[in-house]
């Protein structure tokens, strides 16, 4: 047997009695469907079924004795194949045994060094008065209202709802009704806010307005447009007051403080998790780099083709057809391998760990999920989860399940030092998959 790598090829040798037995079993299988000139269904000779279908016998005998011997044969030796063999160098002929050569990939032997106490940069986050008082006065600019005040000159802040209507600089004319521009806002070109500024409603004037060389739409960008505009009504936004009401129309909180409390933990939680996931991936990293194994094409080539999928179903989503595009696939695949390579290590990793550890999703987790899912989609539990069975999808979240379970449990038992982590640099796997 030839090993290197992942890589492995063996030989097999099927005996010549157990050739002859597949053959009558193939020729009296023919035997029963054959339709020949001067015979009864079933009653032609086997001799001449061998002698008519010969290249059919053949094929069949080849298509059950290869794949059954090679199972065989991989059992026997304990190899765990990834993907499809190749078959080669087949001699049958008549009177001696069947040899083949097969070549396949296995899933790697991993031999797991100390994973517990692995060094990560990791601090607690800290939520400041600031950062609760900015979070608040996003939901406040959530819970504004637009209201209408009385006529009086454009102001910076105001929003002047206005018509529209272009007199040169554009190939096609513009029109528009009921316009609303931010008078000094950081959306709306200068053109349009220095125009507007200190009109009062019902006013009309004609001003040019120069659009940036790198506007939204192309008929416009780089473009200087004359427009006619008449001012018709002056909005502002009115935010709602920062008090107990305020803080009991948005849930269960009965004052401003308590409403503040949820806020600090909301952020603390959301910075919690991403610094988390930061840490996480570094120590991620720091495992790879201290076991060296093998990965077999077959692992990678999948996990470019599951990215590309996703990638395909972005596009579609947004209405794009990907095999209209210009985009040489083949160099996009590439570019992804060593990005591939570090997932399917970590993947393999965090399997052998979880493993060793006997870290295994619960029903109550998978039915949690489940749950989550029926409910975002609005669906009956019990129709979403034989949706997902269905699909194979629930076999994924209780890998995923398992996967977040047995990442948790790394960080657990992990050293954190304070201090933000260096940038990630390729491992000489990945550089040599890159090249």
């Amino acid at each position: 047997m030839l090993v290197e790598g992942c890589k492995h090829e063996i030989e097999v040798t099927v005996p010549v009695d157990e050739i002859a037995r597949e053959t009558d079993r193939v020729v009296a299988d023919i035997q029963q469907k054959a339709r020949l000139p001067g015979f009864r269904p079933g009653k032609a000779p086997a001799s001449l079924i061998r002698t008519k279908f010969s290249k059919q016998v053949r094929d069949d005998v080849l298509e059950n004795l290869l794949p059954k011997y090679f199972r065989q044969k991989v059992e026997e030796e304990h190899l765990e194949v990834v993907g499809r063999p190749n078959v080669k160098d087949v001699h049958f002929h008549e009177g001696e045994p069947l040899r083949f050569k097969a070549e396949f990939e296995v899933a790697p032997e991993i031999e797991l060094k100390d994973y517990r106490g692995v060094t990560v940069h990791y601090a607690e986050p800290q939520v400041s008065d600031e950062d609760i008082a900015k979070r608040l006065d996003e939901i406040r600019e959530q819970k504004s209202q637009m209201v209408n005040v009385e006529p009086r000159p454009v102001v910076d802040g105001d929003y002047a709802v206005v018509t529209l209507d272009s007199l040169s600089g554009v190939d096609q004319a513009i029109h528009q009704d009921e316009v609303v521009l931010h008078v000094g806002g950081p959306d709306t070109i200068a053109g349009f806010s220095d125009a507007l500024r200190g009109m009062s409603p019902e006013e009309e004037k004609e001003f040019e307005v120069v659009y940036p060389e790198d506007f939204g739409q192309e008929k416009l960008a780089g473009k200087t447009v004359r427009f006619r505009a008449r001012l018709t009504t002056i909005r502002t936004k009115e935010l709602p007051e920062l008090n107990d009401e305020f803080a009991q129309d948005l849930g269960d909180y009965p004052a401003l403080g308590d409403l503040r409390e949820a806020v600090r933990k909301a952020i603390f939680s959301e910075r919690e998790y991403a610094s988390q996931q930061k840490a996480k991936e570094q120590l991620i990293d720091k495992l790879i780099e201290t076991h060296e194994f093998p990965v077999p094409e077959a692992y990678i080539e999948r996990q470019i083709d599951a990215s590309l999928e996703n990638q395909f179903r972005d596009l579609a989503e947004r209405g794009i057809d990907p095999t209209k595009l210009k985009i040489d696939w083949s160099k996009i695949k590439e570019a992804q391998r060593p990005k591939a390579l570090r997932d399917v290590k970590a993947s393999l990793l965090v399997d052998k760990i979880a493993e060793r550890e006997a870290i295994v999703p619960t029903n109550d987790e998978v039915d949690a999920e489940v749950q989550r899912i029926a409910k975002q989609q609005r669906e009956p539990v019990a129709a979403v989860r034989k949706k997902l069975q269905k699909d194979g999808v629930l076999s994924r979240i209780a890998y995923q399940i398992r996967s977040n379970k047995t990442l948790n449990y790394l960080f657990e038992h992990a050293r954190k030092e304070a201090g933000e982590p260096e940038p990630r640099e390729e491992s000489p796997a990945e550089e040599k998959a890159a090249e």
